[in-house]
């Protein structure tokens, strides 16, 4: 891709559908190479008629100056973004918009997506999550909180893992009561996110939850980690049960229980 002008990047970014790698490649050589002549053409993108040249132009500023950007690159940058979403109808686009947005790490992006909130596209909602994780004011967290009953799993998931161990440092009842609500959930990933959330909050209402996970056929590492995060020494006997498990756990999954049980013995 190195060899490629700016055009001819372009041009390879808007080949194929969402997911085209090749597409993908083309914008990861457009955000390392920077520049005003990028940043130009995404602009161009971001306001043409087709949305799928808005969407290809937002995905452009959204990392723009890939590693070494700058502060003020990225205020650029969402700039742009955020005036062209204050008109944007495309749901495709939005969605790219939230997540540009959060990959930018601007503030004004809560005021700017809470709107979208209860939009009836879930890559829109989903947008919203992704825009507004970083941040802690009270806005993005009541939003993250009615995300994560979202009827979409993904938007929850995603939302419960944004409250739960990204948001680590706020804690509110209602923040907790949002991640006790999630224990329920069928989906063993989003239970264990929000399993993790209310452990390093040192819940106790997590304590029974946790015990029944660890004594579960499935037992996955964000289990583990709660259990460490807890702290809660009752739970030794059952991490011990873990180290040598029928079939095969993975080197990380090990590594991870290794540490955890280290951890509590070092409490004891």
């Amino acid at each position: 891709m190195k060899d490629h002008s700016v055009p001819e990047l372009i041009a390879l970014s808007l080949q194929g559908d969402e997911d085209d790698e090749t597409a993908w490649e083309a914008i990861r050589e457009l955000h390392d190479r920077g520049g005003d002549e990028v940043f130009e053409a995404a602009v161009r993108l971001l306001h043409s008629a087709s949305s799928r040249e808005r969407g290809r132009g937002t995905d452009i500023l959204a990392q723009l100056g890939g590693r070494k950007r700058s502060d003020a690159l990225m205020a650029k940058c969402a700039d742009e973004i955020l005036s062209a979403l204050a008109t944007e109808q495309d749901a495709d686009v939005l969605g790219s918009m939230g997540v540009a947005l959060g990959h930018l790490w601007d503030a004004r992006a809560v005021p700017a997506l809470q709107p979208l909130k209860d939009h009836p596209d879930e890559d829109v909602r989903m947008g919203v999550v992704m825009g507004m994780m970083h941040h802690r004011d009270p806005v993005a967290i009541q939003t993250l909180i009615e995300l994560s009953r979202d009827s979409d799993e993904d938007v929850r998931n995603w939302a419960t893992f944004s409250l739960g161990s990204q948001a680590e440092d706020v804690d509110t009842p209602e923040l907790r009561d949002a991640l006790f609500d999630r224990l329920t959930e069928s989906n063993i990933e989003l239970r264990g996110e929000a399993l993790v959330g209310l452990a390093l909050r040192k819940d106790p209402r997590v304590l029974e939850p946790l015990r029944r996970e660890l004594e579960s056929s499935e037992v996955i590492v964000l289990a583990v980690e709660a259990a460490q995060a807890l702290e809660d020494l009752s739970l030794l006997p059952l991490l011990h049960g873990l180290r040598d498990p029928p079939g095969k756990a993975d080197s990380y999954f090990r590594s991870v229980l290794a540490e955890a049980i280290s951890h509590l013995e070092s409490l004891a």
